[in-house]
């Protein structure tokens, strides 16, 4: 393998490892606001996609493509049905604060 196709997979991995530890920290971090964490989750998500592309063109397979497109279509549907629920519930309740999330306990 070339080295310089090399190095700019390690500099992937390090990017990825960048946008994982911005997404943990935008979820551990933030308790206010409910939209910032889900867009938190979705740079998560993002973070792995990268990692698994990575790691798919450095062992010269398509699993890790073919998982890629798996979670791009696994966040769509968490970003559409995240977005229903808040809309509902700031119909019902008129806020989406965190600390009225507590009156979902059933």
């Amino acid at each position: 393998m070339n080295t310089y196709i090399y190095i700019q997979q390690i500099d992937l991995l390090w990017v990825s490892f960048f946008l994982f530890i911005i997404g943990i920290c935008g979820v551990l971090l933030n308790r206010k606001n409910l939209i910032l964490i889900l867009v938190s989750v979705e740079i998560l998500l993002l973070s792995v996609n990268l990692n698994f592309l990575v790691f798919s063109v450095l062992m010269d397979d398509i699993y890790g493509q073919i998982f890629s497109i798996y979670i791009l279509t696994v966040a769509a549907a968490e970003s559409a049905i995240g977005l229903a629920i808040l809309v509902a519930f700031y119909k019902l309740r008129g806020t989406i604060s965190i600390k009225s999330m507590n009156l979902l306990k059933g």
